[in-house]
């Protein structure tokens, strides 16, 4: 339903199967599901090939729809783009549900490229600005671009809209080179005929947990510990922003964390696990800056919370501090 490990094994637990996982790898064949099943579209959404093949096995689809309404958000911002004739830029991964989701629907209605980063987008603005070959452009986003895409004619109006959970900030900063590329090609007087402002389709919940972290890092703390999914979004970004300036510990549950000498926790870059010992400092007091993704339970938050400080024995007790609210 969301990335998040721990909500997934509670479902699977309840019974209830998987399709495919969330890079698209099939798990249940389509041929053994039929009209009398229940089938659950997850936060993401699903693309309009995985919808129209459900409706035509008879499967209802929406009374189980539990897309995101800042998804949907995304999705109609990109249709009205697309009624406007503006060529929608994807800012998200490409193989993430949500990005593959939001390409479909919007394809339905517009010329549409994904974008993974800044490095994209400037290689981008050097075909706009005649600095990039029409074999190098399609070289790189051969799989990225909808079908017929001509960036001759597709790349003169655009309108950038994003996967809900990469960092707003990357969002506008992407969006604020596309705007000046226009600028410096067609001149400021006809940017509104060249550039849509698509500021506000970023989800609240990625959103206010970002800001929260820019807050935390103005903090002085010992180390960081984020929980939520390895295969989270949001939660990577999390982890990226606080290990710029702390010892930062991505971990999916309190199980992790072994003891007060030892953490099992997820390098995002490397895309593994490590194991790290000592990573409690050896002073008093310590601090620990603890914040999670979007995705995850507050239950699975207070759990590492009451396991971090089983760690410090002379610690307040909480109910103590909650006594005092």
């Amino acid at each position: 339903m969301i990335h998040n490990q721990e909500v997934n094994q509670d479902l699977q637990g309840r019974g209830i199967r998987f399709i495919m996982d969330t890079d698209g790898r099939q798990f249940i064949p389509w041929e053994e599901i039929h009209s009398n099943d229940v089938v659950i579209i997850p936060a993401f959404g699903t693309t309009l090939e995985i919808e129209s093949l459900l409706l035509d096995k008879g499967v209802e689809v929406q009374k189980y729809n539990t897309t995101c309404p800042f998804v949907e958000k995304v999705w109609n911002r990109a249709q009205k783009l697309g009624s406007e004739k503006y060529t929608v830029v994807i800012h998200g991964k490409p193989g993430h549900e949500e990005t593959r989701a939001t390409f479909s629907h919007s394809a339905k209605d517009a010329a549409c490229i994904i974008v993974r980063d800044m490095e994209d987008a400037v290689m981008i603005g050097k075909y706009i600005l005649g600095h990039l070959s029409r074999e190098a452009f399609f070289k790189k986003f051969q799989e990225r671009v909808s079908v017929g895409f001509d960036p001759d004619k597709d790349l003169i109006r655009v309108g950038v809209v994003n996967q809900t959970t990469m960092l707003a900030t990357e969002t506008q900063a992407i969006a604020d080179y596309l705007r000046k590329v226009m600028i410096e090609r067609f001149g400021p007087g006809e940017i509104k005929d060249h550039f849509a402002d698509t500021r506000d389709t970023l989800c609240y919940a990625t959103n206010d947990n970002q800001d929260a972290t820019y807050q935390l890092l103005e903090t002085d703390a010992d180390l960081a510990i984020v929980v939520g999914g390895y295969n989270s979004s949001n939660t990577s970004h999390i982890a990226e922003l606080c290990a710029r300036k702390f010892p930062t510990y991505f971990i999916n549950s309190e199980m992790e964390i072994k003891s007060s000498t030892e953490i099992h926790h997820f390098d995002y870059p490397a895309k593994q696990k490590r194991i790290t010992h000592d990573f409690l400092p050896q002073k008093s007091p310590v601090k620990i800056v603890l914040t999670s993704g979007a995705s995850c339970p507050d239950t699975l938050v207070d759990r590492v919370m009451l396991r971090l400080l089983a760690f410090f024995p002379q610690a307040t007790p909480v109910e103590s501090l909650l006594a005092t609210w």
